[in-house]
């Protein structure tokens, strides 16, 4: 369905309309695009065997062109590593907006979790898993590609998201194509975190749906971003770039 997509792809459209990418970087932990403005955005990079040595059909042809159309891979069916280009331009479009209003406290501490909460991970964030523990509620971390012992197989996933009280979600879900079935199948959690790099700092496009927050990154220095993602870095080489924030879901956004 890639209903999220679609709606980040029409609140975007009209600044989209109005610049070009400059620069394109497929690392193997992100992917990276500036546009000519000079902000960046970054996005995951699906983990994927290519059945040759090209991963990506248009390489070489990529920067330089409108950032629509960069945009407007994120809605494609067949690719995932289009999507990934196309939330990563989604990002560094949303980093020239001016940006909306963000939550001071970090977004874990905010929701107060107690004993009394069952929390529902999508992802495995190691050092949010630690700070969960210290709470005491009942965490479920759910994994497709991890070797991690603690987490449940994917059989499991429905009966975690369906009962839990505080749902958090990996912003991958929007390139591995997961995120709708993954929020179809929450009940009525007191809240959901949209929680990584890749997440869109857009509380618009989330409006009426059952995340409450999206904590995601801007980057500060996308020159400094784009090299360590070509060098084979990830969230941790990079974070001394980026700024992490958290906006609330139905957030205005305003555009220039």
């Amino acid at each position: 369905m890639l209903t999220i997509q679609k709606r980040l792809i029409d609140f975007l459209l009209p600044p989209a309309e109005r610049v070009a990418v400059s620069d394109v970087r497929i690392g193997l932990g992100y992917t990276a695009i500036k546009i000519e403005s000079g902000h960046g955005g970054v996005a995951w990079t699906p983990d994927f065997s290519a059945t040759s040595c090209t991963y990506c059909e248009s390489a070489g042809t990529l920067a330089g062109r409108p950032a629509k159309e960069l945009l407007a891979m994120l809605v494609d069916e067949a690719s995932v590593l289009a999507r990934a280009l196309g939330l990563a331009t989604a990002n560094a479009l949303l980093a020239s907006l001016p940006n909306p209003p963000t939550l001071k406290e970090e977004v874990i501490s905010s929701l107060h979790i107690t004993h009394n909460d069952r929390v529902a991970m999508v992802g495995y964030f190691g050092p949010v898993i630690a700070q969960l523990r210290k709470t005491g509620c009942r965490l479920d971390i759910l994994e497709l590609n991890d070797k991690h012992s603690d987490t449940l197989p994917p059989e499991k996933a429905g009966d975690a998201l369906g009962a839990c009280t505080v749902a958090v979600i990996t912003g991958t879900s929007l390139i591995n194509g997961t995120f709708d079935e993954l929020i179809a199948g929450l009940v009525e959690p007191r809240a959901a975190v949209l929680l990584g790099p890749s997440s869109p700092l857009c509380g618009d496009i989330f409006q009426d749906t059952k995340i409450t927050h999206v904590a995601g990154a801007r980057v500060r220095d996308t020159d400094a971003v784009l090299r360590v993602v070509s060098e084979g870095g990830g969230t941790m080489l990079m974070k001394r770039y980026l700024d992490f924030e958290t906006v609330k879901s139905g957030t205005c956004h305003t555009r220039q």
